[in-house]
């Protein structure tokens, strides 16, 4: 794997459970916090401690799923300190602004980052656009360019949120 960047605090995780523990300690003392990871919106029930076999004449068991925690929403509901800036992202693949702020509202945070995906777009791609829509109404267009000049608006709005 990578090495972990310098300066950074990096707390391994392998499921959304394991993730709302570690965001929920970290957040704790954060004046921003920034919810970039793409978590899975369901999860199986119940896990297999082994391989399931294929049987003769017989289909498999459906797989049961349950839903994980919503991260983004129980911290932007029950922020950690006053004043503490909280930032989602949203990729849609349809009706993108409107989706977006409807995700805003659901969940409650300052800021969501909003996005299009598909083939192509976004994932695994070094550019990308996106609007950031503010729960105080704002919105910023960001164009199409490199991340980092996306990840600059972001903290910039940011900032501008703490002071």
């Amino acid at each position: 794997g990578l090495p972990d960047p310098a300066g950074v605090d990096v707390v391994p995780v392998g499921t959304a459970v394991q993730l709302r523990e570690a965001v929920l300690k970290a957040a704790a003392d954060a004046d921003a916090v920034v919810m970039a990871a793409a978590v899975a919106d369901f999860r199986p029930a119940s896990y297999a401690t082994g391989k399931i076999k294929k049987k003769d004449d017989q289909e498999p068991e459906p797989i049961v799923l349950v839903r994980n925690p919503d991260i983004l929403a129980e911290i932007s509901a029950d922020r950690a300190r006053s004043g503490q800036v909280i930032v989602g992202f949203a990729a849609e693949t349809d009706d993108v602004l409107a989706n977006g702020r409807k995700k805003l509202a659901r969940k409650g945070c300052d800021l969501l980052v909003v996005n299009e995906v598909g083939e192509h777009r976004t994932f695994g791609a070094e550019e990308n656009e996106a609007v950031v829509l503010a729960a105080d109404g704002g919105e910023t267009p960001v164009p199409h360019g490199p991340k980092e000049a996306l990840a600059e608006t972001v903290w910039d709005l940011v900032v501008a949120r703490l002071r």
